[in-house]
């Protein structure tokens, strides 16, 4: 990482800060961090998104920390194919990242690559939470950080690590240290409070209902629309079943299915898993602990009756006889 790279590239040129297609709070943070970064060294930016802000949490950000954010729809009209672009928390080929009209210069991320492009500035790194990467940028700087901004990416960190016991680096630990005295915690306490709506409560129900567990792989299928922080929470939810060490939670996608994976076992790295068991009806990938997927509608067609099985059937199948792949 050079901050002062980024910095020069991005002088004198019209900046979005780009977010994954759902944003949740690690991107939320990490964008609003990048913000204040770029800020204090000159460079104003905004930041956008193409999709939906679904988590209850997510949008209270907005509000508690006084961020500027904006749907595509509503930038659509001054963004340019001149303008740079940085995309944060993900890459410009992923299933969840819309390309958009700008040209995406540089790329901050904390997940795993699976289809290269090229940048003219690329800080990607394998750590708990891309909120930790935006931390050293103010740290590796000298850069002032103040309570708002630490606060927010403090409170992202926690959410993307489960407070610090999924999937945590060394720089995780090191930027929390960092963060902690500047921020409000009392404030990143209260976001602990109130996370779910009473329409939430169907879709763990459904899950509930149908949760199937085959040597420590617990499955359940959500048979309706949800939102892919609800989908998140459930599979984390399913994980902490005594019996399971793995976790696949689906739920129905405008024709397709979205997927949501959690692996607790060492052997099972949940991204390689995901991408495997998906190849030829959909895509997918992440953490060695965490991962999403998709299966695509025109997939589903020949299969919608069956989902369940088949579902089962990747999976085990890549977990039974495709260990060594999924260790890789």
């Amino acid at each position: 990482m050079d901050w002062k790279e980024l910095i020069n590239l991005l002088k004198g040129h019209k900046t979005y800060l780009q977010m994954h297609n759902f944003p949740d709070p690690d991107a939320m943070a990490s964008a609003y961090g990048m913000q204040q970064f770029l800020k204090y060294h000159g460079i104003e930016t905004t930041i956008c998104y193409e999709g939906t802000i679904d988590k209850l949490s997510t949008k209270r950000m907005i509000t508690e920390f006084n961020m500027e954010v904006f749907p595509y729809s509503e930038v659509e009209a001054d963004m340019k194919e001149a303008d740079y672009i940085v995309t944060i928390d993900g890459q410009k080929y992923n299933s969840n990242f819309t390309d958009l009209p700008g040209d995406e210069v540089a790329c901050i991320d904390h997940h795993p690559t699976y289809i290269e492009c090229e940048y003219k500035y690329k800080d990607v790194r394998i750590t708990g939470a891309c909120s930790s990467i935006i931390a050293e940028y103010f740290y590796e700087s000298n850069t002032p950080i103040d309570e708002n901004t630490a606060s927010a990416l403090v409170y992202g960190l926690r959410m993307d690590t489960a407070s610090l016991t999924r999937g945590v680096s060394t720089l995780d630990i090191e930027m929390f240290s960092y963060l902690y005295k500047y921020a409000d915690n009392d404030k990143i306490m209260n976001f602990y409070i109130n996370v779910m709506e009473m329409s939430d409560l169907k879709a763990y129900g459904a899950a509930i209902e149908n949760v199937c567990v085959i040597d420590g792989v617990g499955f359940a299928h959500i048979p309706f629309g949800c939102n892919d922080a609800l989908i998140a929470m459930i599979s984390d939810f399913i994980l902490s079943l005594n019996e399971v060490n793995t976790c696949i939670v689906y739920a129905d996608r405008d024709g397709g299915y979205k997927l949501s994976v959690r692996s607790m076992n060492s052997g099972i790295h949940a991204g390689k898993l995901t991408k495997d068991a998906l190849e030829g009806i959909g895509n997918g990938g992440g953490h060695a602990e965490m991962a999403g997927g998709i299966i695509y509608p025109d997939s589903v067609k020949n299969i919608r009756d069956n989902i369940e099985d088949i579902v089962k059937e990747r999976f085990l199948n890549i977990v039974k006889n495709g260990c060594e792949k999924v260790r890789d």
